[in-house]
C-alpha cells in the first residue's frame, strides 16, 4: 500500500514570529520562502501545519 503524502510550502516568514513557530517550521523541514517539502501525510504533521496556517499551505495531497 502506498503512503499518502503532502507538499508543503513555506509562503510566510518567520522573522518577528514567536520561537514556538520557527522551530514548527524547522522540524517541517523549511528555513526559506517559497521552499517545498513532501512529507508523509500523519495526524502530526497535520498537526504541525494547522499550528502555522498562516505560514505554509498545503500545494499538493498525493497518495
Amino acid at each position: 500500500m502506498a503512503k499518502k503524502t503532502i507538499v508543503v510550502k513555506q509562503i510566510g516568514s518567520p522573522i518577528r514570529r514567536p520561537a514556538d513557530q520557527r522551530a514548527t517550521l524547522v522540524g517541517l523541514g523549511l528555513n526559506k520562502m517559497h521552499k517545498t517539502r513532501e512529507l508523509e501525510d500523519t495526524p502530526s504533521v497535520r498537526g504541525m501545519i494547522n499550528k502555522i496556517p498562516h505560514l505554509v499551505e498545503i500545494v499538493e495531497e498525493r497518495g
